[in-house]
C-alpha cells in the first residue's frame, strides 16, 4: 500500500517533466524550421529538404522577383530624392528650371 502512495504523490511529478520535454522538443523543432537549420531523425542523422523540380523553378521565380523589386526601388528612391529636392528648394529656383524646361521643349 506504502508503494502505492508514494507512486500517487510522484505522480504529477512525472507527467511535468514529461510535458516540459514535449514542448521543450517542439520549440527547438520550431527554431529550426524558422531558422533553416536541418531537422533530425530518430538516430540524429540530418535530414535536409528534398529539392525537386518544382522548389527549383519556385526558387528562381522568387530571386528574379526580388532582383525586380530591388531595381524597382532603388527607382523609388531615386524620385523621393529628386521630390525632396523640389520640396526643400526655395521657389524662384524651381519655377526658373520650369521656365527652362519650357523653353528647351518649344
Amino acid at each position: 500500500m506504502e508503494k502505492v502512495e508514494v507512486i500517487r504523490q510522484l505522480f504529477p511529478f512525472i507527467i511535468s517533466i514529461c510535458a516540459i520535454g514535449v514542448v521543450g522538443w517542439v520549440i527547438t523543432t520550431w527554431m529550426r524550421i524558422k531558422y533553416g537549420y536541418p531537422l533530425e531523425n530518430s538516430w540524429g542523422k540530418a535530414i535536409h529538404p528534398i529539392r525537386d523540380l518544382k522548389s527549383e523553378q519556385r526558387m528562381a521565380e522568387l530571386t528574379q522577383e526580388n532582383v525586380q523589386l530591388r531595381a524597382d526601388m532603388a527607382a523609388i528612391k531615386e524620385r523621393l530624392i529628386t521630390v525632396e529636392r523640389i520640396v526643400t528648394d526655395e521657389g524662384h529656383r524651381l519655377s526658373r528650371e520650369i521656365d527652362a524646361l519650357q523653353l528647351t521643349r518649344n
